[in-house]
């Protein structure tokens, strides 16, 4: 049977990289056996240059509902906009067959536990990324920076909402006791690779 693995990690704690490198990088060494992506739906309205089906599946929030009463709901979120709720969510509809493949993906902490609680334990393993408390911070406010109208004030929140939602009692309750420190991007990735290798039966990754 294949394995999920969930990536994740607070605000800023490089987690969208990571994930990127290691993906990049296990395709190009494995091919075909590398872990594979789930694309993820959503009821937010399509972006400009947006494509149904790769960026995301867009659905309604009806759909949604209905997926829900068939069972087909793996995991979702729901963020409060100004334009309304919106959701994004995983979907049991054919893409992840762990019978021949096994999956990498980014996710949050309760998203994981929403996952593992779908399939079976043994199979969804965590990927959790740290970093330095001062780099995530300074990173996330020079991010927030770049915007034609930054709000320090949601950094703020989102900054200490993380430190509450990533607590060491959350991540003990959900057995996540193995860290990946983003200190050097190279080694943290090439130590999550090697790790992904070892659960897969060393046959994705050489040396």
């Amino acid at each position: 049977m294949g394995k999920i693995f969930v990536v994740m990690g607070k605000t800023s704690s490089g987690k969208d990289t990571v994930y990127k490198r290691v993906l990049d990088s296990l395709e190009a060494k494995a091919g075909e056996a590398a872990p594979k992506t789930v694309v993820i739906y959503t009821t937010r309205p399509m972006r400009p240059g947006e494509q149904n089906g790769v960026e995301y599946f867009f659905a309604t929030e009806q759909e949604l509902q209905k997926l829900r009463e068939d069972g087909k709901v793996i995991e979702e979120r729901c963020f409060h906009t100004v334009h309304g709720p919106w959701y994004y969510f995983t979907v049991n509809d054919g893409q992840i067959d762990l019978e021949n493949h096994s999956y990498l993906m980014i996710n949050t902490l309760a998203g994981f536990e929403m996952i593992r609680d779908y399939y079976n334990k043994e199979q969804v393993i965590p990927i959790y990324i740290e970093a330095d408390a001062k780099d995530r911070l300074i990173r996330y406010i020079n991010r927030e920076s770049l915007q034609k109208n930054p709000n320090y004030k949601e950094v703020c929140r989102r900054f200490l909402a993380d430190e509450e939602d990533f607590a060491e009692e959350e991540l003990q309750r959900l057995g996540i006791s193995k860290r990946y420190f983003n200190r050097d991007l190279d080694e943290c990735c090439a130590e999550i690779e090697a790790d992904i290798a070892a659960l897969l039966e060393g046959g994705l990754v050489d040396g």
